[in-house]
């Protein structure tokens, strides 16, 4: 059975968070004062989210990631899902998060209610040192979308 907990940034696998991001160093960056959020499949960690403040009312989600072969099975929205409401329980009223302008990410955000606030043009050519390619497409720009939880 899968549970769901907070965790401490120290204990989330990186092999993980490169899952969901390609660059350990952006990984390292953000992880820093980050609030994790994991399943466990019995002492396993098989999912991971990574949020950080950006002020008293907004946290940002850095990083949701699923060991492949527990993909498609519904850990990774069941962990989206705790994790908007320990943060709502937490007292933040809006969640941030950024990315790619296309593929399946975009549409496992708006599913919970994200909504597209904004664009960063050539945020993935500016800020990664390799290309980020999906279904044979460079990732250029970044959106931002915004979740409000009250």
């Amino acid at each position: 059975m899968i549970q769901f907990k907070q965790i401490s940034a120290k204990l989330a696998p990186m092999e993980l968070l490169l899952e969901a991001d390609p660059s350990e160093t952006c990984i390292k960056k953000y992880l820093d004062g980050s609030d994790c959020f994991a399943a466990f499949d019995g002492d396993v960690i098989v999912s991971i989210c990574a949020t950080k403040p950006l002020n008293e009312s907004t946290s940002e989600i850095y990083n949701v990631a699923t060991e492949p072969e527990y993909q498609k099975k519904g850990i990774g929205s069941k962990l989206l899902q705790f994790v908007l409401k320990e943060l709502s329980t937490i007292g933040y009223s809006k969640v941030e998060l950024g990315t790619g302008t296309f593929g399946y990410q975009l549409s496992f955000y708006q599913r919970y209610g994200f909504r597209v606030d904004s664009i960063l043009q050539d945020f993935f050519l500016d800020n990664y040192d390799e290309p980020i390619f999906e279904n044979g497409i460079q990732h250029k720009d970044m959106l931002r979308l915004v979740c409000r939880l009250r």
